[in-house]
């Protein structure tokens, strides 16, 4: 409510649990972040958690960019056909994979590249995926899919 009503006088010694992560959101949001049910992934993807870069308002291709790349993965990568953006087990945007390449190969639009030709990492290129895939699995749950302590940021589904 503070950040609703933009309060910036209050005196409060905190502003709230994860205020200054989250701020303001979109309902959609809200209702992802609150009361996402869980899905099971019936298509070949590539979970991929974005806790560390994702924030609430960002540009379709600013969450493409921290989505796409630079990831540690196997040849298995080659099976996944869609790559799901996931913040804190919610599925929050859904991506077509096109083709995958060596870190630093290709092109970011909103992401400083410095650092990006690390050997054994991939990005790929693709677009957000069809509106019935996304429909599917955007603002729904797949925490399940990652155990307690698992330490990776990508889980295979499907391939």
């Amino acid at each position: 409510m503070i950040d609703i009503l933009q309060l910036k006088l209050l005196t409060n010694q905190v502003r709230g649990l994860r205020s200054v992560q989250q701020g303001r959101m979109p309902l959609s949001q809200l209702i992802g972040y609150y009361a996402a049910k869980p899905v099971d992934v019936a298509v070949p993807a590539l979970l991929i958690r974005v806790n560390r870069l994702y924030r609430h308002g960002m540009s379709q291709d600013e969450l493409y960019d921290v989505t796409r790349g630079i990831w540690k993965l196997g040849s298995r990568k080659a099976g996944a056909r869609y790559a799901f953006a996931v913040f804190e087990g919610v599925v929050r945007e859904v991506f077509e994979i096109y083709s995958w390449h060596p870190s630093g190969t290709t092109p970011y639009r909103s992401r400083d590249t410095t650092g990006f030709l690390a050997r054994k990492r991939w990005e790929f290129l693709g677009a957000p995926a069809p509106e019935s895939i996304r429909s599917q699995y955007v603002n729904r749950s797949v925490a399940h899919l990652f155990p307690k302590g698992l330490q990776t940021p990508t889980r295979y589904v499907n391939c």
